[in-house]
């Protein structure tokens, strides 16, 4: 696989990859294993490499890139790599906490791309999914453009190259475009996008917004029983468009 030229341009001027390897697996799967398929990713031509803090295995995927650095493979300018904010982090003062913590288990002076991983706000804590005692998610009350303000301060520190979002739908998309002092636009919006669900509709309004869908779940998708029913159809890789 040749990445040279196999890129797109964002709009705040960076190039991300058009083919981008997920490191997401179930629990069954061992942290572990995310070292050499990283790895193997990488020797197979892959150099966008997309993680988050809620795979718990950015200390393995961050020793995977840099051993691959080490032997000459490649530079770490030749990596794009994403990490994501997840929703426990949501506040603004936890933000740069939060993708500081990503840096030091990936032991990376920066990120390439860094996400609000979904537009909902968890309460915060050690505990990725934190409920109530019926079993119910504890939900904070955030304004997501004050996450976004805290983002834009990230990408000004030199933290992450760029600043997007995963998950939105145009509406929330509206609320980050429309922030009084808006100071960087979201580059892309990582979402679910395949043929039983082509986004037509929202790849339009990025496109004229000049924002990149990335679409996960482009080829097929991990069958994880807690999100979907057992008769859904399959339908893997994921893809910029």
């Amino acid at each position: 696989m040749d990445p040279k030229g196999q890129r797109v341009k964002l709009n705040d001027g960076h190039f991300i990859p058009v083919l981008g390897f997920g490191t997401f697996a179930p629990p069954e799967v061992p942290e572990s294993e995310a070292l050499e398929v990283t790895k193997f990713a990488i020797e197979a031509g892959f150099r966008h490499i997309d993680s988050a803090h809620l795979y718990r295995n950015e200390e393995q995927v961050g020793q995977a890139i840099r051993s691959k650095i080490a032997n000459g493979t490649v530079k770490r300018e030749d990596i794009f790599y994403t990490s994501k904010l997840w929703s426990t982090s949501l506040r603004p003062e936890l933000v740069r906490p939060a993708l500081e913590k990503s840096l030091n288990n990936l032991q990376l002076d920066y990120v390439d791309l860094y996400i609000i991983h979904f537009p909902v706000a968890l309460k915060p804590g050690e505990a990725f999914f934190p409920r109530d005692e019926n079993g119910k998610p504890i939900f904070d009350s955030v304004d997501l453009c004050h996450t976004w303000e805290a983002l834009e301060k990230c990408k000004d520190a030199g933290l992450t190259k760029s600043i997007g979002v995963s998950n939105f739908n145009h509406k929330q998309l509206e609320k980050i475009l429309n922030k009084p002092g808006l100071k960087y636009k979201p580059v892309c919006n990582q979402v679910e996008c395949h043929p039983y669900l082509n986004q037509s509709k929202l790849l339009d309004f990025c496109k004229s917004h000049d924002i990149v869908l990335v679409a996960y779940g482009a080829l097929g998708s991990q069958r994880i029983k807690e999100w979907i029913p057992s008769d859904a159809d399959d339908v893997g890789p994921w893809t910029t468009l």
